[in-house]
């Protein structure tokens, strides 16, 4: 009977081992449903911010003078002072 001893800490360690489990995989859904959440919001921000910025572009390009109608061409290499023909 040198064996029993041996056998009660095993039984006794997955009794102990099963509450421990459950509790441990309950902490992880729970952890999986804010992690969720909280991405969620992490990218409504974000794309709020995007569309934010998008905006904001939009209104500066807007207060820019149009070149087009100022008949300013568009090209870098006229405004370096080289002579080339702008019409297509």
């Amino acid at each position: 009977m040198p064996y029993l001893p041996s056998l009660a800490l095993i039984v006794l360690g997955v009794v102990v081992l099963v509450p421990i489990t459950i509790r441990v995989i309950r902490s992880l859904r729970r952890f999986r449903v804010a992690s969720t959440l909280v991405g969620d919001r992490v990218g409504d921000g974000v794309g709020l911010l995007r569309a934010r910025s998008a905006a904001l572009g939009v209104a500066l390009a807007e207060r820019r003078p149009d070149h087009a109608r100022e008949g300013k061409p568009r090209v870098p290499s006229v405004d370096r002072g080289r002579q080339e023909d702008n019409r297509a």
